[in-house]
């Protein structure tokens, strides 16, 4: 007897943002309930091979499995299965997630499986359990993400960027908020620092400084922006930013709309210092 399970809910929020959060194995006992541990055991641009420790249960035993996890986001499709099948002949599972409207998200779990003979349950009843269990793990999964669009993020809370010079951090993104239409972040650039020259093909900059004077260069043309002003950066305009002050300079940016794909959004104009030429 062959189990099969059918189970979906939806979230609110966008397709991209619901399926990089559920792919981030990493992260899954944050994100399930029934997980302790997550081990990375091997992992490419679009794989992953990973072992997971659930919760000790009520005899205090620990039961783990590695299981390989594979995604294609032309489909927005995850095919996953057991490599260690422990009381199972096989366990597959395949996750669909489909766009309902711009911020809604319906995100379908079907499993394929069959229990070994002998194994503490037989395919009826872990069916039974699967069925009853998904729709917990679902409901958690759903609250929680949408709580996390909704996080505040903190300067610190996102790695530095230091590509182009300073300390850039963007902190309301696709990917720590599932922003769709633009991103949000800051800039902290301490005397003699700059952002090297680049432009935006796709996107709109909105410059604030918050504290110290900036340097801005436009197409080669230097202007003034000092604290509590703002500037447009229209798009494909060069620019670069030089802290000529003896303060710290904090300036706050947002960048709108978003280029189709992430590496398409910059295109820079001049090497780092300290870059290989």
């Amino acid at each position: 007897m062959i189990g099969h399970t059918d189970n979906a809910i939806e979230i609110d929020a966008p397709v991209p943002f619901v399926f990089a959060q559920t792919n981030d194995v990493r992260s899954w006992p944050e994100l399930f309930s029934e997980y302790a541990k997550a081990e990375i055991l091997e992992e490419g641009t679009d794989s992953v091979t990973f072992r997971l420790t659930m919760h000790p249960d009520e005899q205090g035993r620990e039961w783990a499995w590695v299981s390989t996890r594979a995604w294609d986001t032309s489909t927005w499709t995850v095919r996953s299965r057991r490599v260690e099948k422990g009381p199972f002949e096989f366990m597959n599972i395949t996750w669909t997630f489909e766009e309902l409207a711009p911020d809604r998200t319906r995100m379908r779990w079907v499993q394929d499986f069959e229990m070994k003979e002998g194994a503490p349950l037989d395919t009826a009843g872990m069916t039974e359990r699967i069925n009853a269990n998904t729709a917990v793990q679902m409901d958690l999964i759903k609250g929680r993400l949408e709580r996390r669009r909704r996080t505040v993020v903190g300067f610190h809370d996102v790695p530095a960027n230091r590509r182009r010079g300073g300390d850039l951090r963007a902190m309301v993104s696709p990917a720590t908020s599932g922003s769709t239409s633009g991103f949000c972040g800051a800039v902290r650039l301490a005397p003699g620092e700059k952002v090297t020259e680049h432009y935006h093909p796709y996107s709109e900059e909105y410059l604030f400084v918050a504290t110290g004077e900036l340097r801005v260069e436009l197409d080669g043309e230097p202007m003034a922006v000092g604290a509590e002003q703002a500037l447009l950066i229209p798009r494909n305009v060069r620019h670069r930013l030089v802290n000529e002050g003896d303060a710290e300079v904090l300036a706050v940016f947002q960048l709108s709309p978003l280029a189709p794909r992430p590496e398409l959004g910059h295109v820079d104009t001049e090497e780092y210092p300290g870059e290989a030429s």
